[in-house]
């Protein structure tokens, strides 16, 4: 798939960054740039730093010791590593074709890349950042998230309009492919690894699909949010789903019933991404069309403060865990350049 195609499809990886700034102390990512914010900013972030790194980040996972960053730079064929306490890239792994999504294993030893062009899954170890193996999967894969005890890794095909799913341990795709709506784009596992909830990035009919992880079938009925969704995060107590949508807003899925609970909430302009912070507070949404990055009050479901500006296009973001230091920013937000 070339890019132009990928950026017609999914409107969320196109668009141009701003320029890139660098300042001191935070740190990451996409394109040429990137931005933490610190973990006890409810409304601001404190100078934050862009680090330069390669050609179209549009993937972005930390690992579980919170000590390193990956992104996919998909116009750079390759991924970059990141040290989050010196703020600068200490690795850069080659992959094929163009990588899109990345993920980390819960025990922080594997990476997993998909790549929109190969239709495959590179697996990254993350000891020697080398690519030791290729995993085939569906036609344009874009999203990957691996279940809490490590054993699966969901993909999303964008082209072939389905999820695979990979058995971790053989690193073979099992099973046929799970055919859910129309251009998969996002992933995410609950915290107790029995649901996988999908944004169908062309949102109808099907904008959000369910899977039930333990008998690998799409469960019950879609689940509706608002057209184009793209950004999901589970909250870590597994009881909500945060999705993003092109109409500016997050709809918030109750795990109990998988119904939307609640009225969409207004956020900035043309949203991609969300992440939900480690103790389950905040939710923090990265707006694509007005470079920046909006918070959410998850207790009262309502926006606080004013917009962070972080730069160019803000695409995706990722929590750090907040065991690091309690200076440590926690959030990391990439625009895409």
């Amino acid at each position: 798939m070339s890019s132009l195609v990928c950026r017609r499809r999914h409107s969320v990886l196109s668009g141009r960054a701003g320029r890139c700034a660098t300042r001191y102390a935070l740190a990451v990512l996409l394109a040429l740039a990137g931005v933490l914010v610190p973990v006890g900013a409810a409304t601001s972030a404190t100078d934050p730093v862009f680090i330069r790194i390669g050609s179209q980040p549009v993937g972005i996972a930390v690992t579980p010791d919170g000590h390193h960053v990956y992104v996919a730079e998909s116009a750079s064929f390759r991924v970059s590593v990141i040290d989050t306490l010196s703020h600068k890239v200490v690795g850069r792994v080659r992959v094929s074709g163009s990588p899109v999504g990345v993920a980390v294993a819960p025990d922080g030893h594997r990476a997993y890349v998909t790549d929109s062009r190969g239709d495959v899954v590179s697996v990254v170890d993350t000891t020697t950042n080398e690519v030791v193996g290729r995993i085939p999967v569906g036609s344009q894969p874009v999203g990957v998230a691996v279940t809490p005890d490590g054993r699966r890794a969901y993909v999303t095909n964008a082209g072939s309009d389905d999820v695979s799913v990979i058995d971790t341990t053989t690193a073979k795709a099992v099973g046929i492919p799970l055919a859910v709506g129309n251009g998969p784009a996002g992933v995410a596992v609950t915290p107790d690894g029995r649901r996988a909830y999908v944004t169908n990035s062309t949102g109808w009919p099907v904008p959000v699909s369910v899977i039930d992880t333990g008998t690998h079938h799409v469960v019950g009925l879609h689940v509706s949010v608002g057209d184009f969704p793209a950004g999901v995060a589970v909250t870590p107590d597994g009881h909500h789903v945060y999705v993003t949508d092109q109409l500016g807003t997050v709809s918030v899925i109750d795990t109990k019933t998988d119904k939307v609970v609640g009225g969409p909430i207004p956020v900035g302009a043309k949203p991609s991404d969300v992440a939900v912070r480690p103790d389950g507070r905040r939710a923090y949404v990265t707006n694509f069309a007005s470079n920046s990055v909006s918070v959410i009050d998850t207790s009262s479901g309502k926006v606080i403060g004013t917009p962070i500006a972080v730069g160019g296009s803000a695409t995706r973001i990722a929590e750090l865990p907040t065991a690091i230091t309690p200076t440590s920013p926690s959030t990391v937000a990439a625009p895409w350049r």
